[in-house]
């Protein structure tokens, strides 16, 4: 289950750009260092080792993703960036079973209601997150009447939670 979690737009951006420059340091030393290790250990002094220097990058490339999802991904310097991932993946599992909502919304199906509420909750908290807030204003009307049509059938219409099981049964 995911819940839309209450952030200021201004605190995300800081974190996750802190949080990727975080990554991309990490990834440049890591590849550096491999890119090095493995040039001494196989490569040919004065010879064409760009083999190895890929080699050792996309090592540490592997090292990186390693140790971001092991080590920091639990992590409060990861946080906002991995909430921003997981509302996105999950608005992503709405977006490919979009046509199976808008049917279930159109038949009056209770739970397709709430998942696409659910949908443009979440994607008006990305939008401002991600500090885009023109994309958000062509969706204004297609939000406001889905809210009218919730509040018309007595549903809640502050669907902040998502279970991606919901999703099944339509």
């Amino acid at each position: 289950m995911f819940e839309i979690q209450p952030m200021n737009p201004e605190h995300y951006r800081q974190q996750t750009r802190r949080s990727t420059l975080l990554v991309v340091l990490i990834f440049v030393v890591l590849g550096m260092l491999c890119a090095t290790a493995s040039n001494r250990l196989f490569g040919t002094p004065g010879g064409d080792n760009f083999q190895w220097n890929l080699l050792g990058v996309l090592a540490g490339l592997v090292l990186t993703i390693a140790l971001v999802r092991q080590q920091l991904w639990s992590r409060p310097v990861m946080a906002a960036a991995v909430y921003g991932w997981q509302l996105k993946r999950h608005l992503m599992q709405v977006t490919n079973r979009m046509h199976r909502v808008q049917a279930g919304v159109a038949a009056g199906d209770a739970t397709a209601m709430k998942v696409l509420r659910f949908y443009h909750l979440g994607v008006t908290q990305m939008h401002q997150l991600d500090g885009n807030s023109s994309e958000l204003s062509q969706m204004v009307r297609e939000i406001d009447s889905h809210c009218e049509a919730m509040q018309q059938r007595g549903l809640d219409t502050e669907q902040r939670c998502f279970d991606p099981r919901w999703l099944e049964s339509l």
